[in-house]
């Protein structure tokens, strides 16, 4: 087990999943997932040193929570992605509902309307319908068709019916997370290489960039080098990668090899959009959203005091950028320059 995911596994705080009688899976509530690491412990002086004298300082001024321009709160449960739809100008959120790992098909995606409204709680619903649908994560449109990742398959839906069109298994994936499309129609999928349950975080070394051509998944990049990789963007003909583990930002080039590696002032880096040439990454840590040059450098915070802020869309008719709170069960939308 890496350093940053022992100190992730011994800070998370999962909440007991409620059952009922009814054979329909009932709404569970959110695991409470911490990015924070445990404090560093030191050796004690030996006697022939003396102690030194700590200085006595004073706590830092924490900065004003930016304002948000929408904030929809739900209800939603767990909302991990959030996703522009510019076809039919709608937001769309995945709900987690439980446990990120669990196989309990009770996963939800909801139907926003940008002006702040709820158009459906539960547009498409796992055990609804024929569909199923267990902890969807990261999603996007291709050629009229929703992809979901949902922990070792993607999920097809009809983007305007939301009816099941079928799945794609990724063979030994153990957590799907983001979803990426290029220009020509390629869908990129990212496994973090992880499992969370009672026991908290732990890897699975499953690290992995997936690609899906033609009804077909394989890996496109694999390797425990990869760092946990959560978010995904493509960027010409590179795909972009944040990493949840390393917290870093780096480039998969058109054969998959790792490029211009670049850390983060704030790590468990989550959701990633890309425009006006800059990158905007969500980092846990940070309880922020963070935005760098072309290159992944200069990163500085532009969307402070959101906590546990995951996968980010962005609303390209607004210039807003979409943060759904993973613990909070709250979106936010936040306009940007």
């Amino acid at each position: 087990m890496s350093r940053s995911f022992a100190l992730l596994s011994a800070s998370v705080a999962l909440f007991a999943v409620a059952c009922g009688g009814d054979p329909k899976p009932a709404a569970t509530p959110a695991p409470e997932i911490s990015a924070t690491a445990l404090p560093t412990v030191t050796a004690a002086p030996s006697a022939s040193t003396a102690p030194s004298v700590e200085p006595k300082l004073e706590k830092p001024v924490e900065p004003e929570p930016t304002k948000a321009a929408v904030t929809f709160t739900g209800p939603f449960s767990t909302p991990e992605s959030v996703l522009y739809d510019a076809a039919n100008d709608r937001y769309l959120v995945s709900n987690v509902n439980g446990m990120p790992g669990a196989v309990d098909n009770n996963g939800f995606i909801s139907e926003l309307t940008p002006d702040g409204k709820i158009k459906a709680e539960k547009w498409i619903e796992g055990g609804k319908n024929k569909v199923t649908l267990d902890a969807p994560k990261g999603m996007a449109i291709v050629k009229g068709v929703l992809y979901v990742a949902d922990i070792s398959t993607v999920r097809m839906f009809d983007a305007k019916t939301g009816a099941a069109k079928g799945e794609i298994k990724l063979e030994g994936a153990t957590f799907a997370n983001d979803i990426a499309a290029s220009a020509d129609g390629k869908i990129y999928v990212s496994d973090s290489g992880i499992k969370i349950s009672e026991k908290g975080i732990e890897p699975t070394k499953t690290d992995a960039v997936w690609v899906i051509e033609k009804g077909k998944a394989k890996a496109f990049a694999k390797g425990e080098e990869l760092g946990h990789p959560n978010g995904l963007v493509v960027d010409g003909k590179n795909v972009v990668v944040v990493t949840f583990g390393s917290g870093e930002l780096y480039k998969l080039d058109e054969k998959g090899t790792k490029t211009g590696a670049v850390k983060f002032p704030k790590g468990s880096l989550d959701g990633i959009v890309s425009f006006g040439g800059k990158f905007f990454v969500a980092s846990w840590e940070g309880a922020s959203v963070f935005a760098s040059d072309g290159a992944g450098a200069g990163a500085t915070a532009v969307i402070v005091g959101t906590k546990t802020p995951a996968d980010i869309g962005f609303d390209s008719k607004r210039n807003r950028i979409l943060v759904p709170n993973f613990n909070g069960n709250v979106v936010q939308a936040f306009d940007v320059k």
